[in-house]
């Protein structure tokens, strides 16, 4: 079943957000499995072409917004800070004109700390960015130099201090661990140095040799598996220590300062996707009190997506409905990211299963140490997080079951 036109927005309906893709990066990461494209440090980029495209997108999926309000904005790549400040001005006067926006809109944009961009931060501050992400991923020259990174340490020192200066006060810092090479000793280095910038976010990481990328191709040495746990253990403590609170996986965050945006993808919510390769999740009622629930995906080359602008076909390259069966693995795979866990009560919400069967399951994950002991709330224990895979497997077999 394609997911139709919403034509107002039922109170079952989750919270919705846009993800905006911008594919072009100055060069592709060895790491990086993205949709991302690299074209060089003095290519000119289709600024107009891409936002009429943008615009044209987001109108073609307007009748799925049903009627809510956007509750943030997520710009994603590729490296988004290629774009000038006047692109997102006009990006967000453009969707401002066709969606309701939430009075406390969270807009996050993904930037490189290099020299390139930089300059830009005080215009996207007044274009309406209020979150920046800059992807710092290490500050040692070796391991930066490893990953293919383009920038320095010095760099992202030098772009969090002009950050600070446009106006940002909600600054995460991307972070990777496990690194080639790396000991716990250079993993709690780069952990200091973030900490010394004072950033309201962390996103702390594990690098992962992903498919079609290059590192899977031609795996680079990494650390062995208790130097990763070291480093894990360690770095979680620091961070603890200096005042952090982690409330998912790999994020950590100070006072009210978590990602909005990403905290409606692990509680199962909704998000509209415009921009080559973007992803969507949508949900419409199924007439029977549930939600239907699709998954879109948008044309990944950018070339083929400036043309299909002018195709009949669209943008949309693919869909796909998820099955009931398939919902509560869905909805754990998401909702156990977060720390806090959920209610409990929302697993019927985003299931359409009642929670008699889930309780068989429940029970022996906690047997095995898996999940904290709550009637209340799903919740993976500390263990349960380091073996989420496991945990999620034992979820998964209450999908066989009747609702």
């Amino acid at each position: 079943m394609i997911l139709a036109a919403i034509p107002s927005a039922p109170a079952s309906l989750p919270p919705l957000a846009l993800y905006i893709h911008v594919p072009w990066c100055v060069r592709k990461c060895p790491y990086c499995d993205f949709n991302s494209h690299g074209v060089g440090a003095a290519a000119e980029l289709p600024e107009a072409e891409y936002l009429a495209a943008l615009v044209a997108d987001l109108e073609a999926d307007l009748p799925l917004a049903g009627g809510r309000e956007l509750a943030s904005i997520f710009i994603g790549g590729g490296t988004p800070s290629l774009m000038s400040a006047d692109f997102y001005a006009r990006l967000f006067e453009a969707v401002a004109a066709r969606l309701p926006l939430a009075a406390d809109l969270e807009v996050t944009l993904e930037a490189n700390p290099g020299t390139l961009e930089r300059g830009r931060f005080a215009g996207y501050r007044a274009a309406g960015i209020n979150r920046l992400s800059l992807g710092v991923q290490s500050f040692q020259a070796a391991q930066l130099e490893a990953l293919g990174r383009i920038h320095s340490g010095d760099d992202a020192r030098v772009a969090v201090a002009e950050a600070r200066e446009a106006g940002f006060d909600n600054l995460n810092l991307d972070l990777m661990h496990g690194l080639p090479g790396q000991t716990p000793e250079l993993a709690l280095a780069d952990l200091e140095a973030a900490i010394a910038l004072d950033p309201e976010h962390l996103s702390w990481y594990q690098l992962t040799l992903e498919p079609n990328t290059e590192f899977h191709a031609r795996p680079p040495a990494l650390p062995v598996e208790e130097t990763l746990w070291d480093i894990q253990d360690l770095g979680h403590e620091r961070l603890l220590a200096a005042g952090f609170t982690r409330y998912e996986i790999s994020a950590y965050a100070r006072g009210a300062r978590q990602c909005r945006h990403n905290r409606n993808y692990w509680r199962f919510g909704d998000y509209l996707g415009i921009g080559a390769g973007a992803h969507a999740k949508l949900s419409a009622p199924d007439g029977s009190g549930g939600l239907h629930i699709e998954r879109r995906w948008k044309t990944r080359q950018p070339g083929a997506y400036l043309r299909r602008r002018h195709d009949p076909r669209g943008f949309v390259a693919g869909r796909t409905v998820v099955a009931p069966e398939e919902l509560p693995l869905e909805f754990a795979m998401n909702a156990l990211r977060l720390i806090e866990g959920v209610p409990l009560s929302d697993w019927r919400v985003h299931t359409g299963r009642g929670t008699d069967a889930l309780r068989a399951c429940l029970i022996a994950a906690q047997e095995k140490g898996l999940l904290v002991e709550d009637a209340e709330r799903l919740q993976a224990s500390p263990e349960g997080l380091l073996f989420l895979n496991e945990l999620l497997a034992s979820i998964g077999e209450s999908r066989a079951s009747a609702p």
